[in-house]
């Protein structure tokens, strides 16, 4: 049996962590819309407090993870560098993930937060409607970078 090298570690961390950001987006867009779409204000209000659980427990550390192993990997290869089109392609588009979630979506969801706190069903729906719009165009970014890891342009 062989150990495992750093490489493939990181390798493993990166999609990991990639998966679990993206399918939980996914995931919580899902049931988003079904909520939004009953018209149910207990439902509105339990899932608009969730998102200030899910966002720090799930997303938070899920963001990290594939940074940093990504970045590792980078480092620990030969055949990769930072001036290689793909990778900071990779890393601009994640730029542009990592802005839209620190700024747009934890917005939104501090917003649908305090609304469910106040119990207003009627804002925490519109706070969770602009969480739903901004999450479309993070997930277009996740798609952009994982279209970008596979293709790898300009190597």
């Amino acid at each position: 049996m062989t150990v495992a090298s750093l490489y493939e570690w990181a390798l493993l961390a990166h999609i990991a962590a990639g998966m679990v950001w993206l399918g939980g987006l996914v995931a919580l867009s899902v049931l988003m819309w079904r909520v939004l779409r009953s018209g149910d204000d207990p439902a509105t209000l339990r899932l608009a407090a969730s998102l200030g659980v899910v966002g720090p427990l799930v997303f938070a550390p899920a963001v990290v993870v594939v940074f940093g192993a990504g970045v590792a990997m980078v480092l620990d290869s030969a055949a990769w560098s930072f001036a290689q089109t793909w990778v900071w392609l990779a890393l601009a588009l994640f730029g542009g993930a990592f802005a839209a979630g620190a700024i747009f979506q934890s917005r939104a969801g501090t917003g649908a937060g305090r609304a469910a706190s106040a119990g207003d069903a009627a804002d925490a729906a519109r706070q969770l409607r602009r969480w739903s719009l901004g999450n479309v165009a993070m997930v277009a970014l996740l798609l952009a970078i994982t279209w970008d890891m596979v293709f790898k342009p300009g190597l």
